[in-house]
């Protein structure tokens, strides 16, 4: 299992005014970040879009702001897999600065749904994914 970061620097375009990234782009980081905390555990969402018609739609998002990120800053977003029930899961967020400073704190919800937007059993329609899933499910320091 793969538990590194996601680390992406922060553009100008994501900041306002006072060079401050603005709140909605955490949203945009937890997507970045979870598409890529999965690909790296063998959960390739686009393979199984494409593949076997799983869609992944978010149900809920949380977020809680602790200090401001800045144009340039450097982000490393640490991502756990919280629980998961086999049609529906949800992930944990913590983004950190390069000194290892708290910026926010997070959570998305995921239903799993075939092509016609039915909630399917991951169990059944792709065993070896809900595998995959099920070794991601731990109860990790990052979400206490």
């Amino acid at each position: 299992m793969n538990h590194d970061p996601y680390i992406r620097p922060v553009h100008y375009y994501e900041t306002d005014k006072m060079a401050v990234v603005h709140h909605s782009n955490y949203i945009r980081y937890f997507e970045e970040a979870r598409v890529d905390f999965l690909k790296r555990n063998g959960i390739d969402f686009q393979a199984i879009e494409a593949n076997l018609g799983i869609m992944f739609p978010v149900l809920d998002v949380q977020c809680s702001y602790e200090k401001s990120a800045h144009f340039d800053d450097t982000l490393y977003i640490y991502v756990a897999l919280q629980s998961f029930t086999g049609v529906r899961f949800t992930l944990y967020y913590r983004v950190e600065l390069a000194d290892g400073s708290l910026c926010a704190t997070g959570s998305t919800s995921l239903a799993i749904l075939n092509a016609h937007y039915m909630p399917i059993s991951l169990k059944r329609k792709a065993p070896e994914i809900y595998q995959r899933f099920l070794a991601l499910v731990e109860k990790d320091d990052a979400t206490k």
